[in-house]
């Protein structure tokens, strides 16, 4: 019951902020609401991790520590089946932390239509809840597509319009884009349910029992190609990639914030959870194809990121190299590089969350994105140019943070199977560190464009940056709470792809 009242929570507050305002039109309620209910969120996700004991002791289906199955549509087999165990919960608690502090952004920022913005902000937390919760595939299915439509109006309507392009044709193209790829995997899906049926005479679509029949072959490698599309454009993977500079750069800073936090993100989360358990075979038979998919993001981001003079198109243009290095360790299926993946994963959610944030301050400072307006700010914006610094480490991966232990664990684990690939992956990280001090430079050093000091951060803002800041450098010097709670799950995710595909590895 406790996850369902987790996932119920940001659809109620969602549609009660809307009505907050379609009523009286109190901003100050409605957006108290929204962080009420993001806060709850955090709290029950946390109490859920805290008294879960997420361990697995045998090769097989998963043995989930939470889980809830009511009956739904019984003649095809789909059920309204939910689940927690190490995985899923870092997950959860990931989106109910980053959802509080897109909240909190939003304070300012959002001044029109604002229960209706809140009402889009919260149903897209809750849509993503869901996909990390679902393990019957039609009801993951059904969340990965209803997460499409309030960050579609969170672009289109409190997106920034640039010159020559307007955050509508940006969120037109994500739309396109990751609703064609999620096409592709219901396609996948149906697949595999009517594998299910011809094996055992019996339609399913749970996650437990599509695991007990494996589909190989010709077959089994075009259904894992449908399930590896629809997450290599959420991830995004070059030369999937199109729609991130301009829904990042036009989005606003809560939707840059948890597009780059939260939703690449699932695409990682979906390979782990589906494309590798239910076809370990094809998955190891098409690594190749991955890892040198995640060496072109890495080298092609870096490449982008450095060419960029909008902040924020700087800042997703390097997402797409760190999503690189999580592609190239999810496909190289040893448990270290796994838990390395999780690990960027949640460090990559906190660092560039707090770089999209950051951006958004200094664009309620300055008015510009645009970095040849900005320059010299080191001294005039207060703490704001620390905090600029330290998550731009973060985002290299210096040790003591969160990245560092994940990039680590990757390369590491990754080492043994790909040594030529980890060896140019390496390489990205040089890369890495030239764009992220050109954005330093551009930002805070060189000539100042303006004799003028800006306002210091007010107790919302440092808050904010605070807390993502403390996270990553705390998780970079003490990691074991996420790599022991997803340690079980990644290990039988390993086993799996070791015992069905000792081949290909």
């Amino acid at each position: 019951m406790m996850l369902v009242i987790l996932l119920l929570i940001p659809f109620i507050a969602g549609l009660v902020c809307w009505q907050t305002t379609r009523t009286d039109g109190d901003r100050g309620t409605t957006r108290w609401i929204a962080l009420i209910a993001t806060l709850l969120m955090l709290i029950l996700s946390m109490l859920l991790w805290l008294f879960g004991n997420f361990s697995l002791d045998t090769l097989g289906a998963p043995q989930w520590q939470y889980e809830i199955r009511l009956a739904w549509i019984d003649r095809l087999g789909i059920s309204f089946h939910l689940a927690l165990d190490g995985l899923s919960i870092i997950m959860v608690a990931l989106n109910s932390f980053l959802g509080v502090f897109a909240v909190l952004c939003s304070w300012k920022e959002i001044s029109d239509r604002v229960g209706f913005y809140y009402l889009n902000l919260l149903w897209l937390i809750g849509g993503v809840t869901g996909v990390f919760m679902a393990v019957d595939l039609f009801l993951f299915f059904f969340f990965w597509e209803m997460m499409l439509v309030p960050m579609f109006f969170l672009i289109a309507l409190w997106g920034h319009d640039e010159e020559g392009k307007t955050a509508l044709s940006a969120a037109i193209k994500f739309f396109i884009y990751t609703q064609a790829s999620g096409l592709l995997m219901l396609a996948s899906i149906l697949g595999v349910a009517f594998a299910h049926f011809v094996t055992t005479g019996e339609f399913s679509f749970d996650y437990g029992d599509l695991l007990q029949t494996p589909v190989g072959g010709v077959l089994g490698f075009v259904l894992m190609l449908g399930f590896f599309i629809a997450f290599a454009v959420k991830l995004p993977t070059v030369p999937l990639h199109g729609w991130l500079p301009d829904a990042h750069g036009q989005a606003p800073t809560a939707g840059s914030a948890l597009l780059a936090g939260i939703l690449l993100k699932t695409g990682a989360y979906g390979l782990l959870r589906f494309a590798l358990p239910l076809f370990p075979d094809a998955s190891m038979q098409f690594a190749p194809v991955p890892m040198v998919l995640g060496l072109a993001g890495i080298y092609y981001g870096a490449l982008l990121a450095y060419g960029q003079t909008n902040i924020k198109r700087l800042i997703a243009a390097s997402s797409i190299a760190h999503m690189g290095f999580i592609l190239i360790g999810t496909y190289a299926g040893t448990a270290t590089a796994l838990q390395g993946v999780v690990m960027l994963v949640v460090a990559h959610a906190l660092s560039s969350a707090g770089l999209f944030i950051m951006s958004g301050q200094i664009h309620e400072r300055l008015h510009t994105r645009e970095m040849p307006q900005m320059g010299g700010l080191f001294g005039r914006v207060g703490a704001l140019s620390g905090f600029g610094l330290a998550f731009i480490m973060a985002t290299l991966g210096m040790p003591g943070t969160a990245n560092f232990i994940g990039e680590f664990l990757i390369l590491f684990g990754s080492f043994a199977a790909f040594p030529w690939v980890i060896a140019l992956a390496t390489i990205g990280l040089i890369l890495a560190a030239i764009y992220s001090l050109a954005l330093m430079h551009r930002v805070y050093w060189g000539p100042p464009q303006t004799d003028q000091y800006f306002a210091v951060l007010d107790a919302r803002e440092y808050i904010t940056l605070a807390s993502m800041l403390v996270l990553s450098i705390a998780l970079g010097l003490y990691p074991q709470p996420v790599i022991d709670a997803a340690a079980s799950t990644l290990t039988q995710i390993a086993d799996w792809v070791a015992v069905m595909a000792p081949s290909a590895l």
